[in-house]
């Protein structure tokens, strides 16, 4: 039995969730007519079972059902990616964005001293397309390279999504591990690169690796709170009795452990967002890193720590009520990245800084250069030109989406004094400079 069980009358009813960081907490409650969307009624169902055998839930267990339910989830039942999908990602807008990262990855490995195993490791693939890029990179770079063994791990829960990454990595070959518990599919791409697929970050082989996480934190559960007059509360989704078949966000009456434990004291925040399970997947990068070598880059929307409510769905490319038919549209919310940096440990944490910057500082504007002098027709330079535009203007993703990495402290300190020599007590070394970023903040 839940705490809240017994209290359920006394729930406060909260208001509902702006579909934009740039609105202000609280909003009028946010209804939906007879004539809108008919709610899939295996998903609803289940919640409202849920709910009413236990009581009001999280937003953060709301989240998990909705996006990776084995059996209804949006995840795992749909191909959500590009036009035809709910939202597009910028490795799907431009062939620039992937091959750039790829740059970034070889100048990782190159400053760590060019290590005999690179590990390529992707944090939810999408359709594959970033791999893709990051591949022929490397593939065009195997002079660089050298004798060094590459092999490529992709950690996805969707068995949709994972089918069509097989498709573009490795043309639908290779094998479906049924029962498996850590590798549940495994091929090799053309030239031979080995591919592993995961459903856990945990379960990818120690060894140096380079960790992309393109848009992946931005859709792992979250916990609302609101400040009250009595403390921090946690928002919670419950039934709502006035309106047969909806749902509602409620305040619970009480602390619970969520509201105890995750917000941070001296929050001045009226309102926070805390993605508990994308710190523990911090903590494991971190860990990883410290341990077997590497570095990880974390491309998504998000802020440092001065948003508050940004929780919202997308369904066909448009904003979609979060409450309203659960399962059909994608759930995400923005990354607090100072909380990512609370959660490392033994790391130095580069950013966040704007994707602008980033693509700029990795020479996108070169990039499109060749690519235009190659292109053999005016629609195919008008489309390069809009791509560049979009991955970079403020107005566009420039802005709004940060890149975040994590290295170890030995990848950007300067090397220690040598036996009899000594530094002034206190002192840092001086950082070296990070491909892509300008800015370093030791963890």
């Amino acid at each position: 039995m839940r705490l809240f069980l017994g209290f359920k009358t006394r729930y406060l009813v909260t208001k509902a969730f702006s579909p934009s960081a740039a609105v202000r907490w609280p909003r009028p409650l946010c209804t939906c007519s007879p004539a809108e969307e008919k709610p899939r009624p295996s998903m609803l169902k289940h919640l409202t079972s849920k709910i009413k055998a236990t009581g009001p839930i999280s937003v953060a267990e709301y989240m998990r059902e909705v996006l990776t339910n084995p059996v209804t989830g949006y995840y795992v039942r749909n191909n959500m990616l590009g036009a035809e999908g709910d939202f597009i990602t910028s490795p799907e807008i431009s062939q620039m964005f992937g091959e750039l990262v790829g740059v970034w990855i070889i100048s990782e490995w190159m400053a760590a001293g060019r290590p005999q195993q690179l590990q390529i490791v992707e944090l939810g693939p999408g359709k594959g397309s970033l791999t893709q890029d990051v591949l022929r990179v490397i593939g065009q770079l195997r002079q660089v390279m050298g004798a060094a063994s590459v092999s490529v791990h992709l950690v996805e829960v969707s068995p949709v999504l994972s089918a069509l990454q097989a498709q573009a990595l490795t043309g639908g070959e290779g094998q479906v591990m049924e029962g498996e518990e850590s590798v549940y599919r495994c091929g090799s791409t053309a030239d031979g690169v080995p591919v592993r697929w995961y459903r856990r970050v945990q379960d990818v082989p120690s060894g140096f690796s380079v960790i992309v996480a393109q848009e992946f934190f931005d859709a792992l559960p979250i916990h609302k709170f609101q400040k009250t007059p009595r403390g921090w509360r946690e928002i919670l989704v419950d039934i709502d009795p006035e309106r047969d078949g909806r749902l509602r966000f409620v305040l619970s009456p009480n602390a619970t452990l969520a509201s105890t434990t995750l917000v941070q004291r001296g929050e001045r925040r009226e309102h926070v967002e805390v993605c508990a399970e994308g710190g523990v997947v911090l903590q494991h990068i971190s860990r990883r890193i410290s341990e077997s070598g590497g570095a990880a880059l974390i491309a998504d929307y998000g802020h440092d720590g001065t948003r508050t409510d940004t929780f919202r769905g997308f369904k066909g490319h448009q904003l979609h009520d979060v409450l309203t038919a659960p399962g059909s549209a994608d759930l995400t919310a923005d990354v607090d990245f100072s909380y990512l940096r609370r959660c490392a440990g033994g790391v130095a944490c580069v950013g966040p800084v704007s994707q602008s910057s980033f693509l700029r500082n990795m020479g996108i504007e070169a990039r499109l250069q060749v690519l235009l002098r190659s292109s053999s027709d005016d629609a195919s330079r008008a489309q390069l030109l809009r791509s560049y535009h979009t991955l970079t203007d403020p107005q566009q993703m420039g802005e709004r989406f940060q890149f975040f990495g994590i290295l170890p402290l030995s990848r950007v300190q300067e090397p220690r004094p040598q036996s009899g020599m000594t530094l002034e007590k206190n002192l840092r070394p001086a950082p070296l400079p990070v491909a892509g970023f300008s800015e370093l903040t030791y963890k």
